[in-house]
């Protein structure tokens, strides 16, 4: 039961991030893939563009029958909204988490000028960004997010596309139910009230005591949340229930 699923990874990471979400909800018969982009995981060397990236994810979604919940992190996130606003007949459901933050230069720059130090590294940053997420996640979270290597010569590629990106109108040009998942810790929650408010049909979700990797903060709690979409989407779908009212919740977590 309920929607197949398809999980986009975040910047520098790959797949491998989503493993405590697809072991938990495959061995409850949920289908659910997720894909490397373009420059990431196994894809390393490709460049990135934001179209490939939703081609992407469009091509798993067909994998999976044609019509799939979305669910984006950080970049992924991004990326789902664009594919969302694009392809709305295949999208049945979109969670949008860590990525509630109107890309612009200004806020691209930001990131942009620690990618470019990075890149003046002799391994161009992979060993800070290695050392920062075993110190951040845990449970072996931290062996999820690196399994699939660090593509850390793609960020430039993926910040200048992404900040040239209009989000919003992406976003409410899809009609379908959102999900937009934060931690309550995110830096990247800054616009969450403009995000929410162009969704068609909208619920904002802050999860306590977790940080922008709120897939790995808090494994087993996304997990459910994810679940939880996938069974409104696929009840909607066949009209037997209005899938649940809009609206701002806040998720328990331990």
């Amino acid at each position: 039961m309920g929607a197949p699923i398809v999980l986009v990874h975040g910047l520098r990471l790959s797949g491998s991030m989503w493993r405590p979400q697809v072991e938990w909800l495959r061995e409850r018969g949920r289908t659910v893939v997720a894909p490397d982009l373009p420059g990431h995981g196994s894809r390393r060397g490709e460049v990135f563009s934001l179209g490939s990236a939703v081609d992407t994810v469009l091509s798993a979604v067909d994998g999976v029958g044609g019509r799939a919940l979305l669910v984006g992190l950080s970049l992924g996130g991004f990326v789902s909204i664009a594919a969302a606003g694009a392809a709305p007949g295949r999208v049945a459901g979109l969670v949008a988490a860590s990525c509630t933050a109107k890309p612009a230069q200004s806020l691209a720059q930001v990131y942009r000028i620690p990618a470019l130090l990075m890149d003046r590294l002799p391994d161009r940053g992979a060993a800070v960004n290695e050392r920062f997420h075993r110190l951040t996640l845990r449970d072996g979270a931290a062996d999820a997010a690196l399994d699939g290597g660090l593509a850390v010569e793609a960020a430039t590629a993926v910040i200048d596309e992404i900040s040239e990106m209009d989000a919003l109108a992406a976003l409410g040009a899809y009609p379908g139910p959102v999900w937009l998942i934060n931690g309550s810790r995110d830096h990247f929650r800054i616009h969450e009230k403009k995000f929410f408010d162009v969704c068609v049909d909208g619920r904002l979700v802050n999860v306590p005591r977790a940080g922008h990797m709120v897939s790995l903060d808090q494994p087993e709690n996304f997990s459910r949340i994810v679940a939880d979409a996938a069974d409104v989407v696929w009840v909607r779908e066949r009209g037997l229930s209005d899938g649940g009212s809009s609206g701002q919740v806040e998720a328990g977590g331990s």
